[in-house]
């Protein structure tokens, strides 16, 4: 039983979620075990050894605007290790485009917000002046739409952008490039209220707004040994490799947590997991309407990892357009590699290509790199592979927004927590630690305690 009332909390898994859940609650002075099926913390951020290189899954970035993963990032002490741009640049390379205009950039300048990007829309050299013009317009009519209007999350981005005059190119060229990246859809696949929301909130709110940050070490060293070392310092007990068969509650409102072996009694119990086994471990009641999570898509990124003999790029990271290629990152360092340099692919809404062949893969993406990146015509491809996480992110289909659940559920002291539940945000890591922190605060709530030490990141979504 636990020790006495109001006093004991489980979080069910060990992604950022429920990291920060757990943080959050010892923070409170409750007593905290995490329990995680996989041998590591971290989720879908990780790392793993290929010889002796250390491998990200995937490449994952943040913005400014993302105060709760800085916030996180700040509990576990690891500011320093993923460091954000001093102002936002992005040069953006198109394949196809003639020499001397091969090469754009998205920065931003000193000035107050909308004019913090017009040089750079001004001189961006793969939209005409037509269609910067309307990017424009496009712009300043997204910044007035109400993001409380449930209304847009029953619309299509990619109609929407159409409506306003966006041309084809111009969604590839800009709209697309970032809200790919974010949303991991495409406009025509993503809801206008949460693509409104990655728009309003990273370019359209404050001038530093969307300056970009990532880890230049592995994820794994945040996400699992730091944040690991946050939760020991905390007195959370963390089991690994500890899959929960059940969870049920007595007519007392003791919760039981059912792992193999053991039987764990709590006062409260946060539920940090993918959205399909949150539905599994639901008791009944527990929500009005839980087939709505497996209503909930799912979408996939794909990630290729080449190594090269010789240094063959510049610049830490860049986007490309007139390529199937997206955005390529510079791994070299925070991999451990000594010769050589080594670039990772972030391939987002790769539904077409999760299932390829790595063969058929490296046939069309070396080719491509050599278009981009001509110093790669004369180096040796020293390693070649792929890592796909099929069910990345939750899909941001129009209509999504109703489907994503509150922090709370209708059995008192049971709590969701996952980048798929109503923060507001698309599937991120900045969605992923919101929603512990909202899943922290309904469990205090419902054991009596105060939330007062939580950071006021947000309202809670309804």
């Amino acid at each position: 039983m636990p020790s006495s009332p109001g006093t004991s909390a489980v979080v069910v898994g060990g992604g950022l979620a429920g990291i920060t859940a757990a943080l959050a609650l010892a923070d409170a002075g409750v007593r905290v075990t995490l329990l995680e099926g996989r041998p590591r913390l971290g989720g879908l951020a990780f790392s793993f050894h290929r010889g002796d290189l250390t491998v990200d899954n995937g490449q994952h970035v943040y913005l400014r605007c993302c105060t709760a993963y800085r916030w996180f990032l700040d509990r576990i002490d690891a500011s320093t290790l993923a460091p954000l741009q001093d102002r936002l640049d992005v040069p953006v390379l198109d394949a196809n485009a003639a020499p001397g205009r091969r090469l754009g950039r998205l920065r931003r300048d000193a000035l107050p917000v909308p004019l913090h990007l017009g040089r750079s829309l001004a001189t961006y050299p793969h939209l005409s002046l037509a269609e910067r013009a309307k990017v424009g317009r496009a712009a300043l009519a997204l910044r007035a739409l109400d993001l409380a209007d449930p209304a847009l999350d029953a619309q299509d981005f990619g109609s929407w952008l159409t409506a306003h005059g966006q041309s084809a190119r111009a969604v590839e060229a800009l709209w697309d490039l970032v809200g790919v990246a974010t949303l991991n859809a495409v406009a025509g696949d993503a809801s206008l209220g949460l693509a409104a929301m990655v728009f309003k909130t990273g370019l359209l709110s404050d001038p530093g707004a969307a300056d970009i940050g990532w880890a230049r070490v592995p994820l794994g060293e945040l996400h699992d040994r730091l944040a690991r070392k946050a939760l020991d310092s905390a007195g959370v007990r963390t089991e690994l490799r500890t899959r929960v068969t059940s969870i049920s509650i007595d007519e007392n409102g003791v919760w039981s947590v059912q792992v193999p072996g053991e039987r764990i009694e709590t006062d409260a119990v946060v539920l940090a997991v993918p959205q399909r086994e949150a539905h599994d471990l639901l008791p009944p009641g527990a929500l009005e309407a839980p087939e709505r999570l497996l209503d909930i898509g799912t979408a996939p990124i794909l990630n290729i990892h080449v190594v090269y003999d010789r240094k063959v790029l510049n610049r830490p990271f860049f986007a490309a357009l007139g390529s199937p290629v997206q955005w390529v990152f510079d791994r070299t360092e925070a991999s451990g590699l000594r010769e050589g340099q080594y670039l990772a692919l972030s391939q987002s809404a790769a539904q077409e290509e999760i299932d390829e062949p790595v063969a058929v893969l490296r046939e069309r993406y070396l080719p491509e790199l050599q278009r981009l990146l001509p110093a790669t015509r004369g180096a040796q491809v020293k390693d070649f592979f792929v890592t796909r996480e099929r069910t990345a992110t939750f899909a941001p289909s129009p209509g999504v927004g109703r489907l994503r659940p509150g922090a709370r559920t209708k059995a008192p002291g049971l709590c969701l927590a996952g980048a798929w539940t109503a923060t507001g945000w698309p599937a991120t890591m900045e969605s992923a630690v919101r929603s512990g922190i909202g899943a922290a605060g309904a469990a205090l709530g419902a054991l009596g305690r105060s939330g007062a030490h939580l950071p006021d990141l947000f309202e809670e979504a309804a």
